[in-house]
């Protein structure tokens, strides 16, 4: 996986969980679905990146 991949993948994460908990702070439950996709689309591309890192070590 790209450094800048695993960064923005990251970076999308940490910006999920603040929107999460301001949604839960102020009782926002769009603010907080919201939070949690983006927080699901991280993990998603960090799964993505790892399956391309194991085929690419196989390969090697």
């Amino acid at each position: 996986m790209s450094t800048e991949d695993r960064a923005k993948a990251t970076a999308k994460n940490i910006e999920g969980k603040a929107q999460e908990a301001l949604g839960n702070v102020t009782g926002d439950p769009e603010d907080r679905a919201e939070g949690k996709a983006k927080q699901t689309q991280a993990e998603a591309s960090h799964a993505k990146e790892d399956v391309k890192d194991k085929i690419k070590k196989a390969i090697d």
